[in-house]
């Protein structure tokens, strides 16, 4: 993390990962992690994806090629975010659902596809390089150390699972569990209430700016940009997880 990366929150730069003593808290409280693109790598979900649009094209002889196939699936999905009412909570799994019938042109139950999706999701995904080490070093820190995600609350806890690093958060916030999205208020608010913090003593790690980095600058939370686009609401940017740690440290 060099000096020209860790911003101040008003988009200059601070000279590393020591900022201003009069505006930086001099300790934190709570380190807040979103799941995907953070915990989670996302190239391995649309790989996992793509893997399980190949099963469908096979098992149904679907004239598609598997790109076009996957272009299909894609912009079912997407639609059915697009559709949403601005931090309406959806489903993903609802989402997948559209893509299925979108890709075999009718409505399939969904016990005919559902055990083929999770297994080939559970053997596909990864998470970020860095991610699970950092946070088990942060949980043997005193601080809170929680997840706010727009994820599907039982896919979420799975995943976290699966990469052997759920029972080292003390909280977990998905937007199922709120009934609204990132960057609305209430799921930051929500988590914050769980973990018994000040917003100005906590650190939310997120991959897209305007949801994660600025929806937790709105409620007085410190943004920390891990591939997010910059901005004023940028307090920190790291370029690996493992970055976090000397933010939190102070060195």
């Amino acid at each position: 993390m060099s000096g020209d990366d860790v911003g101040t929150g008003d988009g200059s730069d601070a000279g590393g990962a020591d900022t201003d003593a009069s505006t930086a808290p001099p300790e934190w409280e709570a380190v807040f992690w979103d799941i995907g693109g953070v915990i989670l790598d996302l190239e391995s979900v649309q790989g996992a994806h793509a893997a399980f649009v190949e099963g469908l094209v096979d098992q149904h002889g679907l004239e598609l090629s598997v790109e076009e196939a996957v272009d299909v699936w894609r912009t079912a999905v997407g639609d059915y975010f697009r559709e949403r009412d601005g931090t309406e909570f959806r489903s993903a799994r609802e989402g997948y659902a559209k893509g299925v019938e979108a890709l075999v042109g009718e409505e399939l139950p969904r016990e005919t596809w559902e055990p083929d999706f999770e297994e080939t999701v559970n053997a596909s995904i990864e998470p970020i390089p860095g991610a699970p080490e950092t946070i088990e070093a942060l949980a043997e820190r005193d601080l809170h150390v929680g997840v706010i995600s727009d994820v599907d609350d039982e896919a979420g806890k799975e995943m976290l699972e699966r990469f052997g690093v759920r029972e080292q958060f003390d909280s977990i916030t998905t937007s199922e569990e709120v009934g609204r999205t990132k960057p609305d208020p209430v799921i930051f608010e929500t988590a914050l209430e769980k973990a018994g913090v000040a917003p100005e003593r906590s650190l939310m790690i997120g991959d897209r700016y305007d949801h994660d980095v600025r929806g937790a600058d709105e409620v007085g939370m410190h943004g920390v940009a891990f591939g997010a686009e910059d901005g004023p609401a940028v307090s920190y940017r790291i370029e690996s997880p493992e970055e976090v740690l000397e933010i939190v440290d102070g060195t």
